[in-house]
């Protein structure tokens, strides 16, 4: 691990390469095989450039860099070389619309924006000022197989609209000095409230967080990390990137974004050690492969046979995700109960957390084994959490407030909003509703502010019950909400079993909604059950974006 005597990205990029010098860093996967694959050291002398490359342009310390860019490894080398410069990063989401990404940069200001050839046009169609230097990173790292020369010396820049090839060289001159609070990075959420608010982070609340984090996720130079969230997501960035740059281990993303299509065989070939994924993706595989396989199974029929039925589909999981995961980090949104239950069964070393991008992101988190069911894990060393109820929740449950060097230095330019996030005394709220036992371990119920008042006072958490619906191989995915008259609605995605059973498919609702109802409380039961004819649509850590849907409707980020 690199030991840092500054809690600073500028010290740790130039730390790691010179301590792990010939050991792979960054590669990407096309095709079947990894390319563009860089060293420790390679990847320090890049950040140099980088950061030279960016003064050159006319940007000084505190300037906002825009990264538009899907995953690959020059990435990383950016966002490194941007702190090295004392430049604050403003990542974008690539799936972020043409005018998001312009209120982005416009309330960023930002003095430069690094893309590549797939991003360019929405860049281009955002109709950001063409003075602002549009620095194309696609060439930046080249394939040894197809080297020639010193093609490498060279970067791509559009300046003014026009595109030019402009030399790169070590920074010969002195960069400046970082500190530990300054900011580093601005993320802008897009949260289920679609109010996007720009998240400041210092060098402290990331490299703090990537530190504490590895009490629970060990990660070592011999550690294989495949990528699968956006980078530009505070919980790969902080969780994925800044942890195994820390720890000198190697990470591979992928050419294209990771449907099963293309992740599956990418798992068999690259073996990884060691994720971090939302529970989507492990759902998709449980409900899409493991569910049928063991409904077919003649030895999942019978109570005697059924617990070997259920290990040898553990095996066929372990073995899809390439046999070598040791740890399998999930986080983003709650996982399904009945898939939790499964992977317990199989003991498979998966690992829930908690946070929020205010928070860079982890609140609590756990090691592989050691947690109990449905829990979030242990709140992290250094970081205090303390359980508010309000008047409509019932003691003990409360909403989840946090204090500590991982929570932010507020919202970028907003005031009101920053104010309105912390108590008076201090404390981020974080719009959770949670449970803390004795033992520090934090159990998650919900949003505040999803959280349905039934008829007599009752809690009602939607969460619960579209996990519920969630089970049934009908659905693809699932939102509870209170009707006009107080009920509650269930708005499904039909999954396409489900869809090629139309004919019949007003009794097979009525079906789920009652098998539904057996299992819930009298309070918490459906009235109804409507059909979503579209997918919802959804946040990088795959949340519903509440706000599209009914007004009725009322959510959190």
């Amino acid at each position: 691990m690199v030991y840092l005597e500054k809690l600073t990205l500028a010290e740790l990029g130039q730390k790691a390469a010179y301590k792990f010098k010939e050991k792979p860093a960054f590669d990407l996967f096309r095709d079947g095989r990894t390319c563009r694959r860089i060293t420790y050291r390679e990847f320090g002398n890049r950040i140099r450039q980088m950061g030279a490359l960016l003064v050159s342009l006319g940007m000084k310390r505190g300037d906002r860099v825009m990264i538009l860019a899907e995953n690959r490894p020059e990435w990383p080398i950016v966002y490194f070389g941007a702190a090295l410069a004392g430049l604050v990063t403003v990542p974008a989401l690539i799936d972020f619309s043409w005018e998001q990404i312009k209120i982005i940069a416009d309330h960023a200001a930002v003095s430069g924006i690094c893309l590549t050839e797939k991003t360019a046009l929405k860049a281009a169609g955002a109709g950001i000022d063409q003075a602002i230097p549009r620095i194309y990173i696609d060439s930046f790292i080249i394939d040894q197989a197809t080297e020639t020369g010193d093609r490498d010396s060279m970067i791509t820049v559009s300046l003014y609209g026009r595109k030019k090839l402009l030399p790169l060289q070590d920074w010969i001159g002195q960069f400046p000095e970082i500190r530990e609070d300054d900011l580093a990075s601005i993320i802008y959420t897009s949260g289920t409230t679609g109010n996007s608010k720009g998240v400041m982070l210092s060098n402290r609340n990331l490299l703090f967080t990537a530190g504490a984090s590895r009490t629970l996720m060990k990660i070592f130079p011999r550690d294989r990390l495949l990528s699968v969230i956006p980078l530009a997501h505070t919980y790969e960035c902080t969780l994925g990137l800044l942890t195994a740059v820390m720890s000198g281990a190697s990470t591979t993303y992928l050419d294209r974004p990771p449907a099963q299509a293309v992740l599956l065989p990418a798992l068999q070939t690259l073996r990884p050690t060691a994720m971090v994924t939302v529970p989507l993706f492990i759902e998709k595989i449980y409900r899409g492969r493991i569910v049928p396989a063991l409904t077919a199974s003649p030895l999942y029929k019978f109570p005697w046979t059924r617990f070997l039925a259920i290990q040898l589909a553990g095996y066929k999981l372990t073995a899809a995700l390439g046999a070598s995961i040791r740890f399998f980090g999930i986080g983003g949104a709650p996982l399904s109960e009945e898939t939790e239950t499964f992977l317990r069964k199989i003991q498979f070393p998966y690992a829930p957390g908690y946070g929020l991008t205010e928070t860079a992101p982890l609140v609590a988190g756990t090691a592989p084994y050691r947690f109990p069911f449905r829990s979030a894990g242990s709140v992290l060393k250094g970081v205090e959490v303390r359980i508010v109820p309000g008047r409509e929740t019932a003691v003990p449950e409360g909403e989840i407030q946090v204090r500590g060097p991982n929570v932010m230095m507020g919202y970028y330019r907003d005031e009101a909003r920053t104010k309105e996030a912390f108590t008076p005394d201090g404390w981020l709220k974080t719009g959770d509703l949670g449970i803390l036992d004795r033992k520090g371990r934090l159990f998650i119920r919900g949003r505040l502010k999803t959280m349905i008042l039934g008829p007599s006072g009752e809690n009602i958490y939607p969460e619960e019950i579209e996990g519920l619906l969630n089970t049934s191989n009908l659905v693809e995915d699932a939102l509870v909400y209170p009707g006009e008259r107080g009920e509650l609605v269930a708005l499904i995605v039909l999954s396409e079993r489900a869809k090629t059973m139309l004919a019949a498919i007003e009794d097979t609702i009525g079906e789920l909604k009652n098998r539904a109802n057996k299992r819930l409380a009298s309070f918490s039961r459906i009235t109804r059950i409507e059909i979503q004819h579209e997918p919802f649509e959804k946040t990088p850590t795959q949340k519903i974006k509440r706000y599209l849907y009914p007004k009725q409707i009322k959510s959190g980020d």
